[in-house]
């Protein structure tokens, strides 16, 4: 007969797929403060959703010298419905500036009799400065060492991640040992002259 009815109905259409988190590892360097951040998107290693773009938080993002070596991250992406998932990197934080090392002036030192001098340790006369922790000084030639003249010295500074610099001074050697003379008597003759002459090096 065609005769027809019409109602409306809601369909209600609702996300609850979670998105896939893929985390990548990744590698940050201290800088000269000692600090280090990332964004969690550095972390992301090609998240998915089945409905459109994704928000990403990370654990943590700020990194200093307490975190030199390898630390886990939690990454979390969420879709635009609210819908989460995790996953884990490992952010491995590394330091590679140098320390900065400062030497003394030259210096100066008096030899024993035999002309010989004996290296001390130097090491206290430098300073040394780093972004992360303290440098250790080392010097070469080591002390103990026997000079016999002018020598250089290298004072090397390591940091605790094994990053070095150096600088240098010299010793210079300033002998104020007086010589120790010794006298010969002679006998001289007079020519047909009456005259007669000796050197230095004859009463030597």
């Amino acid at each position: 007969s065609g005769n027809t009815a019409n109602c409306t109905a809601v369909v209600t259409v609702s996300d609850t797929v979670s998105p896939t988190a893929v985390c990548q590892n990744v590698t940050v360097f201290l800088d000269g403060s000692g600090n280090a951040t990332i964004t969690a998107s550095d972390i992301d290693g090609g998240s998915t959703d089945n409905c459109g773009a994704l928000t990403f938080s990370a654990s943590q993002t700020a990194f200093n010298c307490a975190n030199l070596g390898t630390n886990s991250v939690t990454l979390t992406a969420t879709d635009g419905n609210g819908n989460t998932d995790n996953c884990a990197a490992v952010v491995t934080v590394s330091d590679t500036i140098s320390p900065v090392v400062t030497c003394p002036g030259n210096q100066t030192e008096s030899p024993n009799a035999s002309c010989q001098f004996v290296l001390p340790d130097y090491t206290a006369l430098g300073a040394a400065t780093d972004n992360c922790g303290t440098a250790a000084i080392t010097q070469s030639p080591a002390a103990g060492t026997t000079i016999t003249g002018t020598t250089t010295i290298t004072l090397t500074a390591t940091d605790p991640s094994g990053n070095t610099s150096t600088c240098t001074f010299d010793v210079n050697l300033l002998d104020t040992t007086a010589p120790t003379a010794v006298c010969q008597n002679v006998t001289a003759f007079l020519d047909g002259a009456g005259n007669a002459t000796i050197t230095p090096s004859d009463l030597d």
